[in-house]
């Protein structure tokens, strides 16, 4: 019988919905919780385990003990060992208590840890145990530069099945990436290497790391928001997502933009800046919204990754119709044929975002591409 290992940072993404951009540090996680922020770590990792449960009978799952992983096997219907973590205070979690399991993890000699979280739960697990043992992340964070993460939570659980039946699952060293989160919030983008994970690797189940846009091809950005302002309904407000591609739209309109937040536009007007998802479904209430949105360079995310303040209830009442994808050709080429992803947590949701959509590559020039869900 395999022995499997999950941690679960149950605080993971928590800043996303909210606009804080992160959920690094206690009083991040504070301000998050203040402003009616509602964890997402436990359902992301209940996504994963649904695809182990046909190995439920046949390997034996080692978790953290409570909200870290124990609490939601259980939820699950598996049967899990907790392992007794000296360093964890009771009802807070610390980055500590991650390293602490991940080492008992390998000290009991798993096959392969899951573990659900963001860049900085990758950044500890690394601390931890370095890259001498197999680890798979279930993405749960709000940005996720890191290529140690399965595309999807249930891609990681389709993986791990795979390598722990033993399939043809090479492992490969991946690159543990973290973001500046001050910096971020400043609409600085500063990453660091961190170190490295070994993990199962297939290829069309392990998302890339996040790859940023070249200053170079700012001229095909303008081209690209020449496009969409003739698109705009003077009529409607816009979502604009993150993104420099986003921003060169704002740029052409003559409209500030913040380059890692979500914020609301005429076609000549700022009407609110780095906005989360409350004040989003609030200007809901007064107009009809339309949504602009790039996918992240090099992982193809449209929706589910750093713009968590979209949550499946807004893009429902803006509705797909409403929603026009921009991109840069050459961030498209990089995919090399990979799809788009939508990830926002929501099954329903993702089902009416998936099939193929009309993505602006220039000025009047598109193509069709197609749009896979998450879950």
């Amino acid at each position: 019988m395999k022995r499997l290992g999950l941690i679960v940072n149950p605080v993971a993404g928590i800043g996303g919905r909210v606009g804080l951009k992160g959920s690094d540090g206690l009083d991040v996680q504070q301000r998050a919780r203040a402003l009616g922020a509602v964890p997402q770590a436990q359902e992301r990792a209940a996504a994963a385990l649904e695809s182990l449960r046909p190995l439920a009978g046949d390997i034996e799952l080692l978790t953290a003990p409570g909200e870290m992983g124990e609490t939601v096997a259980r939820r699950c219907g598996f049967d899990p060992h907790p392992l007794s973590l000296s360093q964890r205070k009771s009802g807070e979690t610390t980055p500590e208590d991650t390293r602490c399991a991940a080492r008992a993890m390998t000290d009991a000699g798993v096959a392969l840890i899951l573990f659900a979280g963001g860049d900085g739960t990758a950044r500890d697990m690394s601390a931890a145990i370095g890259n001498d043992f197999p680890v798979l992340g279930i993405p749960a964070g709000v940005k996720i530069y890191s290529a140690v993460y399965a595309v999807t939570p249930r891609m990681a659980g389709d993986l791990a099945v795979e390598f722990l039946r033993g399939g043809r699952v090479r492992l490969l060293e991946a690159e543990v990436l973290d973001l500046d989160e001050e910096a971020y919030r400043k609409g600085q983008i500063i990453t660091r290497l961190d170190g490295y994970l070994k993990i199962p690797y297939r290829r069309e189940l392990v998302q890339n790391q996040k790859v940023p846009t070249p200053a170079s091809e700012a001229v095909q950005a303008q081209a690209i928001a020449a496009d969409v302002i003739e698109w705009m309904n003077p009529d409607m407000a816009y979502l604009l997502g993150p993104g420099t591609t986003t921003r060169a739209l704002a740029e052409r309109a003559g409209l500030p933009k913040t380059l890692v937040g979500v914020d609301i536009i005429t076609r000549d007007e700022l009407l609110a800046a780095d906005v989360g998802e409350r004040q989003i479904l609030e200007m809901l209430e007064r107009r009809p919204l339309g949504l602009v949105v790039t996918p992240t360079g090099g992982q193809g995310f449209l929706l589910g990754r750093g713009n968590q303040q979209i949550s499946p209830e807004v893009i429902r009442r803006v509705s797909r119709e409403n929603i026009r994808v921009i991109c840069l050709a050459s961030k498209i080429a990089a995919l090399r044929g990979r799809p788009l992803w939508v990830d926002t947590g929501d099954p329903e949701t993702d089902r009416l975002l998936t099939g193929y959509v009309e993505v602006v590559t220039g000025y009047h020039e598109k193509i069709i591409y197609k749009v896979m869900a998450g879950s």
